[in-house]
């Protein structure tokens, strides 16, 4: 299926889909699905994944032109965080484009950066909502009001449901990274992977390591046990951590084909797979 609009050089062309990058129930029906694509549009079905609409709301957006894919040559809608609270509120990350919240199920959408800052435009850009690259948002289960972003410029956390962003600066590892998951019951506790930025993409001095907080990002302990401290070169995407509902379970997989898991909420960690193919999502069932 082919879609016709502007891009961000202001030229007329048809779009299609380049990949999927996250897929959520919608929690207001049964059988209904939320699906994140590249390049930038946000689906929705209602039977299951069978059909699947475009949702215009989104995608006709005047401001939506001035996304951009980061790295990548398209934007791509990443995160799809749907409210406990009411299903017809839905938010969104892009990178780059931002972060987005529908209150209407994705009729219209409004930007929510407040506190967000990139370095690597010119100063008066820094700012805009569209400008921003947020790799991986997710919202607290047990506290809806708190929501974790993993940026390309760092961590943040806001704790008034998206009102404003407050930036976080782990002491002893990287603010870089992809992942990032909140413990299902304590709005709190929050885990990350930091890596090199930009060209390098590798593990910080070639070790693997979790980053932890159990005090809203005042403090971070970084997690080591179990895990490779030379020569590793494994990078965790975005949707390569989760957390399993117990709180305790995590595991995360790499690009170089490795997983590892823990059950003591990565105070020891243990490889349970090496060799695999580069590993691009990893889901507890």
């Amino acid at each position: 299926m082919l879609f016709r609009s502007i891009d961000m050089w202001g030229k007329d062309r048809d779009w299609a889909l380049m990949g999927i990058w996250a897929l959520e129930p919608a929690l207001d029906r049964d059988g209904a699905l939320w699906c994140g694509t590249s390049p930038g549009g946000l689906f929705r079905s209602n039977d299951r994944g069978d059909t699947w609409e475009l949702v215009e709301g989104l995608w006709n957006m005047e401001t939506r032109v001035l996304w951009n894919g980061g790295g990548l040559d398209q934007p791509a809608i990443h995160s799809i965080c749907v409210d406990p609270r009411d299903p017809n509120t839905v938010v969104i990350a892009v990178s780059s484009g931002g972060v987005w919240r529908t209150t209407d199920t994705g009729a219209t959408w409004k930007p929510h950066t407040k506190g967000m800052v990139v370095t690597y435009v010119p100063p008066e850009q820094a700012e805009l909502p569209e400008n921003q690259d947020p790799h991986c948002v997710v919202q607290s289960p047990s506290n809806p009001d708190v929501f974790w972003c993993q940026h390309h410029m760092g961590i943040w956390r806001s704790n008034d449901d998206l009102a404003s962003w407050e930036p976080l600066q782990p002491a002893d590892a990287s603010s870089f990274g992809f992942p990032v998951v909140v413990h299902p019951t304590d709005a709190n506790t929050a885990w990350f992977v930091p890596s090199h930025s930009d060209q390098k993409r590798a593990p910080i001095d070639g070790r693997v390591v979790v980053t932890r907080t159990r005090d809203s990002g005042r403090t971070f302990e970084v997690l080591t046990e179990g895990l490779p401290q030379r020569h590793a070169y494994d990078l965790v995407l975005r949707q390569a951590l989760d957390i399993a509902a117990d709180g305790d379970s995590l595991a995360f997989g790499s690009t170089t084909g490795n997983l590892w898991v823990t059950g003591d909420q990565g105070d020891h960690w243990h490889a349970v797979a090496s060799n695999l193919p580069p590993i691009y999502s990893v889901r507890y069932a």
